[in-house]
């Protein structure tokens, strides 16, 4: 199972018959990319600066379309969306499972799928909303930082120590 040519090889033990052959491609196509994947899920952190500006516009068309589409309010996805990372990550997120949704390969349930899972994300952006306050003041609120250290000596020393059960319990 390390790579996509691996599935090419692959062979199942045949005992004959029509459903041997029909396994082993079944098998095969597990190993294979899918056909209609419609593009690369990128971390926002890990993005280069030509990433992110293809995903940025890709992002804000889509935000433009699911916004009309599904009559969203400002409640749900502010007008200042684009400058709170958190409300970004759920959008991101959505744009890509409703992408991956009507791939090639789909079976025809990841729409279904999409929309068993939408009113979740919406509750999500909502909360997302509330906390950063700028619906009520129709203005963008910044959202104050919190940076957690990484270097606090008693992080380490708890980084340094073993918390799982041991063998010996």
């Amino acid at each position: 199972m390390s790579s996509y040519e691996d599935g090419e090889r692959f062979e199942i033990p045949s005992v004959g018959g029509d459903d041997d052959e029909l396994t082993a491609q079944l098998f095969r196509s597990a190993f294979r990319p899918p056909g209609g994947t419609s593009g690369v899920t990128y971390r926002w952190r890990d993005m280069d600066a030509q990433q992110s500006e293809s995903a940025w516009r890709a992002l804000a068309v889509w935000v433009r379309w699911f916004v009309a589409t599904y009559q969203l309010t400002t409640s749900v996805v502010p007008d200042c969306w684009w400058r709170h990372p958190e409300i970004v990550a759920e959008l991101y997120a959505l744009q890509r499972a409703e992408l991956a949704s009507y791939a090639a390969d789909d079976s025809g349930f990841g729409p279904l799928a999409l929309h068993e899972r939408l009113p979740h994300a919406v509750e999500r952006l909502r909360t997302h909303c509330r906390a950063a306050g700028c619906v009520g003041l129709q203005a963008h609120k910044e959202p104050p930082r919190r940076i957690l250290s990484t270097d606090d000596p008693a992080l380490l020393e708890w980084q340094a120590e073993p918390h799982q059960l041991g063998a010996d319990f």
